[in-house]
């Protein structure tokens, strides 16, 4: 498998350290707001990136991923909603969780949570380790990096070194590309904040020290296999991020730096702070499932940016729903022998989808394979040469290709609930039967009519009805 490396600004060969199991770590929410579907770019397409290593090149997995739930932001939301930064971070958690499940991502081996007490005091530790070797001095109390120390730093974010200012400092936890300068550790307790002390004194974590520690602490010395997250937080939060662990260790950080670029939405990036964002709930209530936003964001490439409209998303909704349609389709292919020149399609298919994905995550072409090889089968079950036995290779090539994407999966597990009791719906398919056999066609008529308005389509063949969500 290739992968782009933003660290080397070039495709490499992929294998893990120990050529067995990946150690992965992703940075996921801050959770002062709901995540929004620019945010859920960027945790499914490394979703993608986890199902296509542990599926298709067959690795195991060591994946981590946080929650950051005590930074500038979680504590200003905590204070304005007049709750405590546990109490609120947590509906957030499970806001994020829920969505998470409605998507279909794949459940990751850890998730910690920043202000678990293992997780600050290893932060503590990192910090001690940074003072011992000369990289750290203290003002206000507050503990910052001296990035003049790192003569490496801004090899991430290909930064201008003249344009560093060494000297000057920031405490902020986010900042501007122009403002690279010595950042806060540990900041100095202030009235109202959250505040520990695990030897640093009291205060909290900045930002960017606590993924360095908490994927060193769960994931083992450097380097690791992977670091990933939107392309957003290239500077300053990955670029600090190497320079902390580094700083720290004397070892490499991470081998591979992978970045997801941004959703834009009318040629703008996707943010909180711009007041322009969708919910995953925003897209249910305009009637769109999540299935298909799943499937728009991983349409287009990792690395290039991706517009969102509704437009694009009922155009993704489509797709999808041909997908399903010509599954269920191969479910009446029964006619005659097994036919040799399906088998060989299939195979070649199933190669041509592996390459794609092994190219630096090539959905958009693997796609275009599986849409192929739709349409050449559609053509075979027209012209009624397709037996049993080929329908259920093709359906396992496709089942294949859905363990990286998780498109069909998540479509067919939305059909199994519909949107009121399956037994009624059930029972008003055998009534509108019996009505149609005793010709009495308005009432069949009004059942379909009925059905669809409860967001219940039904698909009529020789072999019988059936149903799916509208």
């Amino acid at each position: 498998m290739r992968l782009f490396n933003t660290l080397t600004r070039t495709e490499e060969d992929f294998v893990p350290a120990d050529g067995k199991t990946v150690r992965m770590y992703t940075c996921g929410l801050t959770v002062y707001a709901r995540g929004h579907i620019g945010n859920f770019r960027t945790f499914i397409s490394l979703d993608v990136l986890r199902r296509a290593l542990r599926h298709q090149e067959g690795y195991g997995m060591r994946h981590v991923m946080n929650f950051t739930d005590v930074d500038d932001k979680t504590i200003n939301a905590s204070q304005q909603a007049g709750v405590s930064l546990r109490e609120y971070t947590d509906r957030y958690i499970q806001a994020f969780r829920e969505d998470c499940a409605a998507l279909g991502l794949e459940s990751v081996e850890e998730n910690p949570r920043a202000t678990d007490e293992a997780n600050l005091k290893a932060m503590v530790d990192m910090i001690g380790q940074l003072t011992a070797r000369g990289h750290t001095y203290e003002s206000d109390g507050s503990t910052y990096f001296r990035i003049a120390t790192l003569p490496e730093y801004g090899k991430l974010a290909r930064l201008d070194h003249e344009g560093i200012q060494a000297g000057a400092r920031v405490d902020s936890d986010e900042y501007d590309k122009e403002d690279a300068r010595d950042f806060v550790l540990w900041k100095a307790t202030k009235e109202g904040e959250p505040t520990w002390d695990y030897g640093c004194g009291p205060g909290r974590p900045g930002w960017h020290i606590e993924c360095s520690a908490m994927a060193l602490r769960l994931l083992g010395d450097g380097p690791i296999d992977i670091h990933g997250g939107g392309i957003d937080l290239i500077f300053p939060h990955h670029e600090n991020e190497i320079a902390q662990a580094e700083g720290a260790t004397g070892r490499q950080f991470s081998r591979f730096w992978v970045h997801v670029e941004f959703l834009k939405l009318a040629h703008e990036k996707m943010s909180k702070s711009l007041g322009n964002v969708y919910s995953l709930q925003d897209i249910i209530d305009r009637g769109f499932r999540p299935s298909s936003l799943r499937f728009l964001l991983i349409s287009v490439h990792y690395r290039k940016q991706l517009t969102f409209s509704f437009d694009i998303l009922a155009q993704a909704d489509a797709a999808l729903t041909r997908l399903t349609d010509f599954l269920a389709r191969l479910e009446r292919a029964t006619e005659g022998e097994a036919h040799p020149a399906i088998a060989e399609r299939v195979a070649a298919a199933r190669a041509e989808f592996r390459a794609m994905i092994a190219s630096d995550l090539n959905v958009p072409g693997g796609l275009g394979v599986m849409f192929e090889l739709l349409r050449e089968m559609n053509a075979a079950i027209d012209a009624k040469g397709m037996s049993a036995d080929d329908a259920a290779l093709i359906r396992d090539a496709f089942e294949e290709f859905d363990r990286v994407l998780g498109v069909i999966a998540l479509r067919r597990a939305e059909d199994s609930a519909p949107p009121f009791p399956a037994d009624e719906i059930d029972a008003l398919i055998e009534e509108r039967r019996l009505a149609r056999r005793n010709r009495r066609f308005a009432r069949a008529d009004e059942i379909r009519k009925d059905l669809e308005a409860r967001g219940i389509l039904l698909e009529d063949s020789a072999t019988g009805t059936r149903w799916k969500r509208k």
